[in-house]
């Protein structure tokens, strides 16, 4: 099926940005107060949800239940709704977790759209700093506490050791090979910066960095993410260059002659 027309996209995004107006007033008075701590992981690993994270959820779902009840939804906490529908809401209601867990405000509630599977709507809320990122049909905004809508631009940036690179955490790479790709381009870049999550990418899609490395990524982790880098002009694949709807190993660049650079030396 064809893209969405400028009419229907509006409308849809419409409906997100509703989505995340319930979501954050759900999730806004949680943020720094004491809440229970599940862990998802089981006693070998560390994955934390809360009640914040589960009602949020909760939140989306139940909307679009209301407000578009043919399509389907794929959330972190309860999976997957419809998964036959042209349509499908990706949702991450707290990416980032362990920073709200902390009290670190660099996290942030992720709804992408896919449409015949394809990313075309993403939008990411930060509700406790007030800021807002989405991508329209062809550009990329962000509105700040403000209120007030910029469009957002990636900078320019061919050569690597010009390059600020950001990865959420050196755990997120499992291996031994993982960690020596990532180096490898670190070592080549001119600072590193580490945390941030899916705010490292609204930070890319701003001009103020100009790649994030990651590994082991959910589809609810980048979906919403792609449209709005690519849409304020760059790009994000897997490192071997494939899309990265489906998460895993995940580059996106600022500069689109930035990446193929940075992708030859993940793979060297």
């Amino acid at each position: 099926m064809p893209f969405p027309s400028r009419s229907r996209y509006k409308e849809l995004l419409v409906l997100a940005h509703d989505l995340a107006d319930q979501s954050g007033a759900v999730i806004r008075p949680q943020f720094r107060r004491a809440l229970a701590v599940a862990n998802k992981a089981g006693a070998d690993a560390f994955d934390p949800v809360t009640k914040a994270d589960q009602a949020a959820e909760r939140a989306i779902a139940r909307m679009i239940r209301g407000r578009a009840p043919d399509h389907g939804v794929i959330g972190e906490e309860y999976g997957t709704e419809r998964s036959d529908a042209a349509f499908q809401w990706v949702v991450d209601p707290i990416d980032g977790t362990r920073s709200f867990i902390t009290g670190m405000p660099l996290w942030g509630t992720l709804i992408g759209l896919l449409h015949e599977g394809a990313p075309v709507l993403g939008l990411m809320d930060q509700p406790f700093t007030g800021e807002r990122f989405w991508s329209g049909a062809t550009q990329a905004y962000r509105r700040e506490a403000d209120g007030k809508a910029r469009r957002m631009k990636t900078r320019a940036c061919p050569r690597v050791k010009d390059a600020i690179v950001m990865t959420t955490s050196p755990d997120l790479f499992t291996t031994s090979a993982e960690l020596d790709s990532f180096q490898r381009v670190s070592r080549e870049t001119r600072m590193t910066r580490y945390g941030g999550d899916c705010y490292a990418y609204c930070l890319l899609a701003s001009g103020f960095v100009d790649l994030v490395i990651e590994a082991g990524l959910k589809t609810y982790d980048i979906v919403a993410l792609i449209p709005i880098v690519e849409r304020a002009g760059g790009r994000v694949t897997t490192w071997d260059g494939r899309p990265a709807t489906n998460g895993g190993q995940i580059v996106a660049s600022g500069d689109p002659a930035l990446h193929d650079k940075v992708l030859k030396l993940l793979n060297r």
